[in-house]
């Protein structure tokens, strides 16, 4: 559609993690991590300035091939979908920033998903090796059913969790995480909030068992 047009997505595509430059200062990387660069305000501005970037170099190139319009389109393609899959994962993001230092968190995908990878890298190999868009665009909805799926087997296996916490401890838990694990998408890591400690454990589904650890870590938050 238009030249850079790849070049724009790959570089969207990963622009917002410019805020990994916290780590060459002395500012603790939690505390800077996917906020500014991830919310809101950011989803905005930061394909406009790319845009702006992009168009700048094609005109100094002399080229003419380059279209604002769909440099712009893939801009906010890549810097979307960057903060969207980012916001899958136990990390979470701020997604109101800069307005609210609230996370939101989707405990859906490991923060590095070998499967995720695998399909579309798979993808896009066969589809070098073929000569053909097909594979890569069927690897894309194999992706996507992948993570429906594991989003829908996230909520289902919260709602058990909580469920079943009431049920043997007769109140809710004031937090609860049932998050991905690596490599196996049918268990998933369970962290409680009780309170004044945490306990963990395990969800399984196949076959379909809830198992807490012994071991229980104690908040020691009113301990000065």
């Amino acid at each position: 559609k238009t030249t850079y047009g790849s070049a724009t997505l790959m570089i969207a595509s990963n622009l917002p993690d410019i805020d990994v430059l916290v780590f060459a200062t002395s500012t603790p990387s939690v505390a800077f991590r996917r906020g500014w660069t991830h919310g809101v305000l950011a989803d905005v501005v930061l394909p406009v300035a790319l845009t702006a970037v992009m168009v700048a170099i094609a005109r100094r190139r002399g080229r003419t091939d380059v279209r604002a319009g769909s440099i712009l389109l893939l801009s906010y393609v890549g810097v979307l979908l960057h903060v969207a899959m980012d916001l899958l994962n136990t990390y979470g993001v701020r997604l109101l920033m800069p307005f609210s230092q609230r996370w939101f968190y989707g405990d859906v995908l490991f923060i590095i998903d070998p499967w995720l990878w695998v399909t579309l890298g798979a993808g896009l190999w066969l589809a070098r090796r073929g000569r053909s868009v097909k594979p890569a665009r069927i690897s894309l909805l194999v992706a996507t059913a992948y993570v429906a799926a594991m989003l829908v087997s996230a909520r289902l296996a919260r709602a058990e969790m909580i469920d079943r916490w009431q049920q043997v401890s007769g109140r809710p838990p004031q937090g609860v995480m049932v998050g991905p694990m690596p490599i196996t998408p049918l268990r998933r890591q369970v962290i409680i909030d009780e309170g004044d400690r945490y306990e963990s454990g395990t969800f399984t589904w196949g076959p379909r068992s809830i198992r807490f650890d012994q071991r229980i870590v104690p908040k020691n938050d009113r301990d000065p």
